[in-house]
């Protein structure tokens, strides 16, 4: 299993009970910075990014890739794709001048060469889903085509890591788009700490959630996934109360999955089922997906977790 604070479980799904709700979500609106916060949004992935895979090539030699099982083209290869978000930093920065936002700091939980890979599998995985989500929001068509010149870039990215995996590279025909509060949920767990007197990006993190599965590998139809502390967490927040109905909602490629939790103890559990397939995104909400009772962040409870649903 993937170690990692946002990789929570891994799965084997050769069944759906959940039916998808092919549904438009709401909160893809333009930030009230408009352009300019987008691409501060994106700068801040990109930093993220590069400074993964600097302390990764610092932390860990060509040898130690060998001896994971990784081939011997795969320390260079991971060296052009620090390259690719230095790129992507130094093209955002520019075009922004000086409205481009500061580095943060950042922390990310790596011990070693293959939970560093792992989490590089996912962190592209965010990368695509983030340009996809906020394309529909760019208002400058040149902006809108550099950034679908760096989502395509990442799309690379993440097949190349995800075959080396030994995943699907392309586990589903589409996509996963994410709103800007969902994607700065997932970064925002790595984020330490700001520049002093930097400014504020216009987004907001959810409290986050953790996935636990009552097995491994994790079987649609056969085992639950527990989010630890969520209920709790919720209560606590005022976000839900003992007879609030939630749902754990997946977004896998343009399919949304609404399935009900239950609560044993402090925790919600969700019954055994689940979507396909490959990174799958998981919220927790008190939208059930039916009519207008649509999944935004403003009805979010927590998230955002992260499944691998893995295919047989």
């Amino acid at each position: 299993m993937r170690s990692s604070s946002i990789l929570l479980a891994a799965a084997a799904v050769t069944s759906t009970v959940a039916s998808p709700l092919l549904v438009k979500k709401s909160n893809f609106a333009a930030p009230p910075g408009g352009d300019i916060d987008i691409l501060n949004y994106a700068l801040t992935l990109e930093y993220l990014e590069r400074k993964f895979y600097q302390e990764g090539l610092q932390n860990f030699t060509s040898e130690d890739f060998c001896q994971a099982g990784f081939d011997a083209s795969f320390y260079a290869n991971l060296k052009e794709i620090y390259a690719d978000e230095q790129s992507h930093v130094s093209f955002l920065a520019t075009a922004l001048g000086d409205k481009a936002v500061q580095e943060a700091t950042y922390s990310f939980p790596v011990h070693d060469v293959k939970s560093f890979v792992s989490l590089s599998a996912i962190l592209e995985g965010v990368g695509v889903s983030a340009y996809l989500g906020a394309a529909a929001s760019i208002a400058n068509k040149a902006y809108l085509t550099a950034a679908g010149s760096i989502l395509t870039v990442e799309a690379r990215h993440a097949s190349y890591v995800r075959a080396a995996l030994k995943e699907s590279p392309f586990p589903k025909a589409y996509d996963t788009p994410l709103d800007f509060n969902q994607v700065y949920s997932l970064a925002a767990q790595f984020i330490t700490g700001f520049a002093p007197g930097a400014a504020a990006l216009p987004f907001m993190a959810f409290p986050p959630l953790s996935l636990r599965p009552s097995q491994y590998p994790y079987t649609a139809g056969r085992s639950s996934v527990t989010f630890d502390n969520a209920y709790a967490n919720a209560v606590a927040m005022g976000k839900a109360a003992m007879d609030t109905k939630v749902y754990a909602v997946f977004y896998s490629g343009l399919d949304t999955y609404y399935v009900p939790v239950y609560i044993p103890g402090f925790n919600y559990t969700m019954a055994p089922e689940a979507p396909p397939t490959g990174q799958v995104y998981v919220v927790l909400s008190t939208a059930n997906g039916t009519g207008t009772n649509l999944a935004t962040d403003e009805n979010t409870i927590s998230g955002v977790g992260i499944l691998e649903v893995l295919m047989k």
